[in-house]
C-alpha cells in the first residue's frame, strides 16, 4: 500500500467513525423523543422536546457536512503521477514541505504513517488554499513563514 491509500483509507475511516457516532446521537435523541411522556409541568415537557428538537438538528447538519467529506473524498485519485514535477499540487496531493506533510483532501487532523507525520486538510483551508496549483521548489508564505515545497505526489 503507497501512502496514499493509506492516507486516503485514513481519512475514510475517520468520516465513517463521525457517521456512525451522529448516526447513534440521532438514533438516541428519537428515543428520548418517543419516551418523553407528557407530565403535569407542560411547559417543563415542552422545553425538554425543544431542546432535543434542537440537538437533532444540529446532528442532521453535522450529517451534512458527513455527506459533503465523503463527496470530497470520492473524488480523489491516488494514481501517482510519473512526471510529478510538471503536476501542481491539487486534490489528493500529498505535499511534502520542509515544515509539515499535508495531504489535501478533507480535515481530519494529524496521521502517522510509517515514522512520519501527515496533516489531512482540505483544500479550502488557508494552508489547503495557499497550496492548491503550487508545484515542487515553490515558495509560500503561512502564518509569517516562508515555506518551501520539496516533493508533490
Amino acid at each position: 500500500m503507497n501512502i496514499k491509500e493509506a492516507l486516503l483509507m485514513h481519512c475514510k475511516m475517520f468520516v465513517n467513525k463521525r457517521m456512525q457516532t451522529v448516526e447513534e446521537i440521532i438514533y438516541s435523541h428519537q428515543k428520548s423523543l418517543q419516551s418523553e411522556t407528557k407530565s403535569s409541568a407542560g411547559d417543563k415537557h415542552e422545553t425538554g422536546r425543544a431542546m432535543i428538537q434542537l440537538e437533532m438538528e444540529k446532528a442532521s447538519q453535522q450529517l451534512a457536512g458527513i455527506s459533503e467529506m465523503n463527496q470530497i473524498l470520492s473524488k480523489i485519485d491516488i494514481s501517482i503521477s510519473e512526471n510529478s514535477k510538471q503536476n501542481a499540487a491539487h486534490l489528493g496531493s500529498v505535499v511534502y514541505t520542509a515544515k509539515a506533510n499535508y495531504f489535501l483532501s478533507i480535515s481530519a487532523g494529524k496521521i502517522d504513517i510509517e515514522n512520519a507525520s501527515y496533516f489531512a486538510i482540505s483544500v479550502s483551508s488557508p494552508i489547503g488554499k495557499l497550496l492548491l496549483g503550487k508545484h515542487e521548489n515553490d515558495e509560500f508564505l503561512f502564518d509569517g513563514n516562508r515555506i518551501k515545497i520539496q516533493k508533490i505526489v
